[in-house]
């Protein structure tokens, strides 16, 4: 994200519209709502584009 506005880094709904959750990641504070915190932890290859370094993340074991 180019400025400092509290965006979710998915769907860049503000903190007007919906809770917003930080994130400390490569040195600055990032945004996510709680729709999308299921596609960082399970998919955070649909935000290749959108979070710097998306594409080196690994998605969480499931051990069920």
């Amino acid at each position: 994200m180019s400025d400092n506005a509290k965006k979710c880094l998915a769907c860049e709904q503000g903190e007007e519209a919906t809770p917003l959750i930080a994130l400390s990641y490569q040195g600055g504070p990032l945004w996510i709502c709680p729709r999308h915190m299921p596609m960082l932890i399970h998919n955070p290859e649909e935000l290749v584009g959108t979070l710097p370094g998306a594409e080196n993340l690994k998605p969480a074991d499931h051990n069920d």
